[in-house]
């Protein structure tokens, strides 16, 4: 027996049009997965069979390991941070981080289109909190100008998972300079992508020192599982003694610490797959379609269909014709702003991209 509210609400999302279910991938031409290196895809990450698939506990009990710290140590050095603190995912980070660092009385100013995980945080934190309008710098220094009590923090992401567009990050920076806010940067869809060496985009900006907090996932371009939260080692010790999402969780075991490892000394090497990304973005974003598109020079781009029903039409012709590629559909992203999520990878061909453009401009 089930309360009857469970029955409404999933009434209400087939009516909008928005019901979700889980489907596999079929064997296709991806144009859907985060996997933008192609790591996970091309099994370049081996398991050693010699480390345990558990690690038995939580990291303030049986959960830490050697392995584990010496991760810790080299993400920290590689990313040019003081320390670095792995978490179990970029949600548990996000959730971990926010919900406890920002106290009562303090100020939360985050981007309009920030993640899931960024606004779970922030619900759980006592500080209040303010959207600031999504990159733009003039409204957020409005809301700057209004918290005028305790600490500021200033949350917003490098790289936007659904619109493709970075943030204006200097003038972010020249803003929480000014007003003496701390910014935390969630990196977690420019890892391994943008930079020299797939860095990020606070490195490659040369902006490390200005940031409070820094959030890097693994589950995305790095081919593995994980995430991790980079800053001083004050903010460090504070995390272990106050995260729940990191107290309160069994630790990843030393399988996956070997794979983060492991991609750690790979994808800096991968500037091939990442000049080839970087053409195949140009291709795409130089090809008339007769859609409006947003984001930026990235992986993600975006093509709107407004409607639940008239985007899922057309992701589904799309499919038919052999390639994965996923609608968005509102409340995930704003009504009437539903879009094609179209994700490029370095292992996806020119002549892939040709027809999904094709397919594009015949409105399939």
């Amino acid at each position: 027996m089930n309360p009857p509210n469970l029955t409404q609400k999933l009434d209400a999302r087939k009516e909008q049009g928005a019901f979700r279910t889980l489907r596999l991938s079929a064997l296709s031409i991806d144009f859907c997965s985060n996997d933008y290196l192609g790591i996970a895809r091309g099994r370049k990450l081996t398991h050693d069979p010699g480390l345990s698939s558990g690690s038995t506990g939580s990291r303030l009990l049986a959960g830490n390991y050697p392995l584990l710290n010496m991760v810790e140590e080299e993400i920290a050095t590689f990313h040019h941070a003081e320390a670095a603190l792995v978490y179990n995912s970029g949600y548990d980070a996000n959730v971990g981080l926010l919900s406890c660092v920002p106290q009562k009385g303090d100020t939360i100013l985050y981007d309009a289109l920030s993640h899931a995980s960024i606004r779970d945080g922030i619900r759980l934190s006592f500080a209040q909190a303010f959207s600031f309008q999504h990159n733009d710098v003039e409204d957020l220094e409005k809301k700057l100008k209004a918290a005028s009590r305790g600490s500021i923090y200033v949350v917003t992401e490098s790289l936007f998972s659904m619109d493709g567009d970075f943030c204006p990050l200097e003038p972010i920076v020249e803003l929480c300079t000014r007003y003496g806010a701390f910014l935390i940067i969630d990196e977690a869809h420019a890892t391994g992508v943008e930079g020299a060496k797939g860095e990020g985009l606070v490195q490659h900006k040369g902006l490390e020192h200005a940031c409070f907090a820094r959030m890097h996932t693994f589950g995305k371009a790095l081919g593995c599982h994980g995430a991790a939260i980079l800053g001083s080692t004050l903010l460090k010790e504070y995390l272990i003694n106050f995260s729940r999402s990191l107290i309160y969780t069994t630790a990843l075991p030393p399988a996956s610490a070997g794979l983060i490892k492991a991609s750690y000394h790979l994808f800096p090497g991968m500037e091939a797959e990442r000049a080839h990304l970087r053409a195949l973005i140009k291709q795409f974003q130089a090809a008339l379609l007769p859609y409006t598109r947003v984001g930026g020079v990235s992986p993600i781009q975006a093509v709107l269909i407004p409607g639940n029903e008239a985007v899922k039409s057309v992701a589904a012709q799309l499919q038919e014709s052999g390639l994965d590629v996923r609608p968005i559909l509102y409340p995930t992203v704003p009504k009437d702003a539903e879009r094609l999520r179209i994700v490029l990878h370095a292992f996806n061909t020119h002549e892939e991209v040709e027809l999904l453009v094709n397919l594009l401009r015949k409105k399939v």
